[in-house]
């Protein structure tokens, strides 16, 4: 089988990949957008966590990291519910980490386990230790494919970074003990602005956090009324959607209409209908000079300043007014 993908190319993929790619859950995943309820206020915020795994996957495999590795890339999302990290705000999971809670209970209950039994792996030994995959996941501020990849696929999409540029940056990259690092302080400077760019500029852009607060408001709703029930978190947004607006609800239909994108909105911290804060989400990647790690906030002002401002704004969130129509 092969897979193409825009940031990183076209790779053969053995067929223990080919069959997971193909099963039921990471196919559910085109159905999921990354970004929550982004693409309800604008249509264009519309990647899928499908994308973001099989990019995954695929950077892995660039980095030279094992078939395992790659398997556990492809497949660290597929606990993911509709709508994303929408669903932490509304079972109050401040962490974000609700996907990660019932991890290995969606895998146990899906074909999963049965592919790679099939092709002489064990779950177990896969996919329920993060810590042995040390190019798929790494705590912040350090860079991890993960993190990589959703900023680069987002900021490439929603037209703030060019594809040469993105390829340009992973060229930058120098492994050390399977660990991502950078050969050059100028590669971290544009990563951690185009980083910000994702989670200050887009993730708390006044229409995404506006989507997501209403989002939010509705599907509390929605569980409140008995319209849904949790377990329909796992299936695709659009199905959650559609048995909403099949309601007889007349809250439901309401609180549903409020989501679009014709909304003017004004950042006010005195008058505001809207506070929202989400996960903090600071990077400081390492920087390999003169045959030692060095953070790049040691070696760069603009670094210090940038991670400041984004711990600043993230900490006190977004204050929004919503101005009425005249």
């Amino acid at each position: 089988m092969r897979v193409k993908d825009k940031l990183y190319g076209e790779y053969e993929v053995e067929s223990v990949l080919a069959e997971l790619i193909l099963s039921e859950p990471v196919q559910r995943l085109k159905g999921v957008h990354q970004g929550g309820a982004s693409y309800l206020v604008n249509e264009k915020w519309n990647v899928t966590r499908y994308e973001h795994s099989i990019g995954v996957m695929l950077l892995i495999r660039r980095l030279g990291g094992s078939v395992e590795e790659q398997i556990a890339g492809l497949l660290h999302d597929v606990s993911h519910t509709a709508f994303s990290h929408v669903i932490d705000h509304v079972l109050d999971h401040p962490d974000e980490d609700y996907h990660e809670i019932i991890f290995e209970k969606v895998i146990v209950q899906s074909e999963i386990p049965t592919i790679l039994q099939n092709h002489h792996y064990r779950y177990e030994e896969i996919l329920l230790d993060d810590s042995r995959w040390t190019l798929l996941e790494q705590p912040a501020p350090e860079l991890c494919v993960d993190r990589i990849d959703y900023t680069l696929r987002d900021m490439n999409r929603y037209g703030e970074i060019s594809l040469q540029d993105a390829h340009h940056f992973l060229e930058q990259i120098i492994l050390i003990d399977s660990q991502i690092y950078l050969k050059d302080i100028k590669a971290a400077e544009w990563f951690v602005e185009t980083y910000y760019k994702e989670v200050i500029d887009f993730f708390m852009h006044p229409l995404n956090v506006y989507g997501y607060v209403k989002l939010t408001s509705l599907l509390k709703s929605a569980l409140q009324e008995k319209v849904i029930v949790l377990e329909d978190f796992l299936d695709k947004d659009e199905a959650v959607l559609a048995k909403i607006k099949r309601s007889d609800s007349s809250k439901l239909q309401a609180e549903l209409q409020q989501i679009h994108d014709e909304v003017i909105l004004e950042e006010n911290k005195e008058e505001y209908d809207i506070h929202h804060k989400g996960k903090l989400r600071l990077i400081d990647p390492s920087v390999y000079l003169d045959n030692r790690l060095k953070r790049a906030s040691e070696l760069s002002g603009m670094v210090r300043e940038q991670g400041d401002k984004a711990f600043q704004k993230a900490s006190t969130g977004l204050f929004l007014k919503v101005i009425p129509f005249s």
